[in-house]
């Protein structure tokens, strides 16, 4: 394989963002399909299309660990619409985890009864050794030939590599051996390296209701938003600002740039939709945090950004600069002038971030500054 190949093929790829925000999940499915074209990208109708999720363990999405299961239905009820026949659903999930339960618990297994899909375990799956940047590795058989791969990750948190997405969503396409080779390498340099052989075509990321800190869930934080992007690192490089982390700062994204992969911004981004007025009461983590926040008719995605941002904060310790004043967010501010607050509602206040929502990581540069 000519991994090479692989990092100069970009050239006409497509480096736009699109966002949706909504809370029907199916819809925004859709239009995010239909608004690049998806069935245009696959030029033959007996492609083998390879739909890829995360499903980590076995979690109900609402806890904020894997896809929503509405997500892949919507995906394959379009492909079959346009003639498309020769669709998987391939997972592997973590260590000690069961694939079969995950399909069976998480609806997948109702979707192949269904639809007449294949469901691949690649943990059980033929695996072809391939080395990249000096690694070995092991990539599942349907994965690697894939025709079309369509990546669907889980915004959210980590405790190794502060944030997991598209990129390292993709060592679910890895034996269980390649995956405990991984973390002893400290998975950064490994999941980058990753990225060079394994290329989604299409990447729909699921920012429903990610975790703010583990892979498995239990802090979601409700976004209510889904993306689509042509490329793994690019959506990271995007993603990464929404939780609060400049590109840099997530370690997995600086080892791809250094093998060559494109880490640049993204050349636009297209928002389908605007976010829905209000948010569900937070819980858990996103409870503690928001005791800085001080909303009026916020809308999900600001204040989503906003207590990503305050998570930035307590790690690096930056949120005592709030010295207990608390910041403004949401619609009830039009007009108004508070102290401190957040994006274009609150473009009177003494200080401002800006944005339509406003990004987690200039709101979180903005705490450091205070």
């Amino acid at each position: 394989m000519d991994v090479n190949a692989l990092l100069t093929d970009t050239d006409t790829m497509d480096r736009n963002i699109r966002v949706i925000y909504g809370s029907d999940i199916h819809a925004m499915t859709r239009k995010l399909l239909e608004d690049c074209d998806a069935a245009g990208m696959i030029k033959d109708k007996d492609t083998a299309i390879v739909l890829k999720p995360n499903l980590v363990t076995v979690s109900d999405p609402s806890y904020g660990a894997t896809t929503h299961t509405e997500i892949s239905e919507a995906i394959i009820i379009y492909l079959q619409e346009h003639g498309f026949r020769n669709i998987t659903v391939a997972e592997g999930a973590w260590v000690g985890a069961s694939t079969e339960e995950c399909f069976r618990k998480l609806g997948y297994t109702r979707l192949r009864e269904k639809y007449g899909i294949r469901l691949v375990d690649t943990k059980k799956d033929e695996y072809i050794s391939v080395e990249a940047a000096g690694i070995p590795m092991e990539i599942s058989r349907t994965i690697l030939e894939a025709g079309f791969l369509i990546e669907i990750p889980v915004l959210k948190g980590h405790c190794q590599t502060r944030m997991t997405h598209a990129m390292k969503n993709l060592k679910g396409c890895l034996s269980d051996r390649s995956k405990r080779s991984f973390h002893r390498m400290g998975l950064d340099k490994p999941i980058a390296a990753l990225c060079t052989v394994v290329r989604p075509d299409l990447v729909i990321s699921d920012s429903i209701c990610g975790d703010l800190d583990f892979e498995e869930g239990g802090n979601p934080i409700r976004c209510d938003r889904m993306m689509e992007a042509s490329d793994a690192v690019l959506m990271d490089s995007y993603a990464a600002a929404l939780m609060g982390f400049r590109p840099e700062d997530i370690g997995y994204i600086r080892e791809a740039e250094a093998l060559g992969l494109d880490c640049s911004a993204p050349s636009g981004i297209i928002e389908l939709s605007k976010p829905e007025r209000t948010f569900p009461a937070p819980e858990g983590a996103a409870a503690r945090l928001g005791r800085h926040t001080d909303p009026a008719e916020a809308c999900s995605a600001c204040y989503a950004s906003l207590i990503h941002a305050l998570k930035r904060a307590e790690e690096d310790g930056s949120i005592r600069n709030l010295r207990g004043r608390k910041i403004a967010v949401g619609q009830g501010y039009r007009g108004k002038a508070p102290e401190i607050g957040i994006g274009a509602c609150c473009r009177n206040a003494a200080i401002n971030v800006p944005g339509c929502p406003a990004k987690a990581d200039e709101i979180a540069g903005m705490i450091r500054s205070l």
